[in-house]
């Protein structure tokens, strides 16, 4: 059995490709590398470079290496990019995912596991985030992963489709050095990569109604999260159910300045963060259960915050003056 993994060159599909194949998966990977890197995909796994919207390929590849489901993690990821960029998040996220479901109904393809976002939520009022919380996207893009998540469950309606959609919010670290997040709209590598280059980080906002005046979110290693999307797959595979959403949550949360204080005794680097006025629209609190996930998926919170720096730190170093940034 072979599984298709959408946007399996990018940061988070790459450790998806990985703990795939270390659980002995035949895999193939579609990416147009438009924020991927060949690299992140292992040697021996065959890597098409093409978008989504090519139907033909899409089909053809689905085809030609009898594909029996896909992780499907391709996309535009940057909520705030988006509010700039609508029509392109739509057509990314939207007329991609509708590409890939004909191309998969039309070659017999009807198991997907959707990496979907916590963005989908809004700005919730609740202390606790759960999968029977309203949704409320408040950008394109939380708005397309969430019509993603219709489109599953409207094709479900008409053909056979086991499906499942996996929502969280901050991914991070890494699973190896030589893969590694090079966003730079995220906060991990963004302040790696200011302590790396001698500048000094900063943080939106230090008088929220929280412990310490910062932010507080869900933050969750990109192997831990690599992991569940490989269990929706087995699970799947051997008929088991599966809810529609699962959210991959912390349950707790870390603020903002827990994870400079954590970065500052990781790095061995003694930095202040400079405190900006708040970002317009950046809630006090959002934080995710677990508990669907842990009951289905096995998901748990293995790393440490220690840990996720540290290895995100390690990968920063590792790749050196040579960091390739996403425009």
């Amino acid at each position: 059995m072979t599984w298709l993994v959408t946007g399996g060159a990018g940061y988070i599909g790459s450790h998806v490709v990985r703990a795939l194949t270390a659980s002995g998966t035949d895999v193939v990977v579609i990416d147009d590398l438009s924020t991927g890197l060949a690299h992140f995909v292992p040697a021996r796994v065959e890597l098409v470079t093409a978008n989504l919207l090519d139907y033909d390929t899409v089909r053809a590849t689905l085809a030609d290496h009898r594909v029996t489901g896909v992780i499907h993690v391709a996309g535009y990821k940057y909520a705030g990019e988006s509010v700039k960029y609508p029509l392109h998040t739509y057509q990314q996220n939207v007329t991609a995912m509708a590409t890939l479901l004909q191309a998969m109904a039309d070659t017999g393809v009807d198991q997907i596991v959707f990496s979907s976002s916590a963005a989908t939520y809004g700005t919730p009022d609740v202390e606790l985030v759960d999968e029977l919380t309203p949704t409320a996207p408040e950008s394109p893009y939380g708005e397309s992963k969430l019509i993603g998540e219709w489109l599953l469950r409207d094709v479900a309606r008409s053909r056979d489709l086991r499906h499942t959609s996996l929502r969280y919010f901050n991914v991070v670290g890494s699973g190896s050095v030589d893969l590694f997040d090079r966003s730079p709209h995220n906060l991990f590598p963004k302040v790696l990569d200011m302590l790396f280059n001698g500048s000094v980080p900063q943080i939106n906002g230090g008088d929220y109604d929280t412990p310490d005046g910062t932010c507080v979110r869900d933050y969750v290693h990109v192997s831990d999260l690599a992991s569940a999307h490989v269990a929706a797959a087995r699970r799947m595979e051997a008929g088991k159910d599966l809810e529609p959403v699962y959210n991959l949550g912390s349950g707790s949360g870390t603020s903002v300045r827990e994870i400079m204080t954590t970065i500052r005794e990781v790095t061995g680097i003694d930095f202040e963060p400079k405190v900006n006025p708040r970002r317009p629209g950046d809630p006090a609190r959002i934080v995710a259960a677990g508990d669907l996930a842990a009951r289905d998926l096995d998901w748990q919170m293995r790393h440490s915050l220690t840990e996720m720096v540290a290895s995100a730190w390690a990968a920063r170093q590792e790749v050196g003056q040579d960091y390739p940034t996403v425009s």
